[in-house]
Formats: C-alpha cells, structure tokens, sequence
C-alpha cells in the first residue's frame, strides 16, 4: 500500500503571525554594506581541491606576494 503524500505543507505558524499586513519590506536593503564588509571569493573546482581551507589558502598567498616582490627591480633613489 502507498501512502498518500499531501502536496501542500502543513502550516505550522501561529495565527496571530500575518505577514500580509506587514508592509514597506526592501529587498536588497543591506547588500552594499555587506559587499563592503566581506571579500568572500570563490574558487574554482580544481583550485580548490589545492587548498583545503582558508589557513593554507592565505599561506600560499603570503608566500607569492613575497616571491612577487623579490622578484621586483630595485629603484635607487638619485
């Protein structure tokens, strides 16, 4: 025998929690201050099977932007 599954959910909710008279809701509100609060970056599949967590990732970082400026010419100050 099958069991008849219910397409609707059961609304669990309190009656007294009418969100159709809530008004002035903004979508969106806060975005542009987290995007300043955050520098989340997403990594390709195949770099991040490289790096398993974020402590190795900033290590490897460290250690190219050190490489990086060693490998810069050194200007001398006339």
């Amino acid at each position: 025998m099958k069991k008849e599954i219910d397409s609707e959910m059961e609304d669990e909710l309190r009656s007294e929690y009418d969100f159709t008279q809530m008004t002035g809701g903004v979508r969106g509100k806060y975005v542009d201050r987290y995007r300043a609060g955050t520098n989340l970056v997403l990594l390709d599949p195949d770099v991040a099977q490289a790096f398993p967590n974020d402590r190795v990732v900033n290590e490897a970082l460290r250690s190219l932007i050190q490489v990086a400026q060693s490998q810069q010419p050194k200007i001398s100050k006339s």
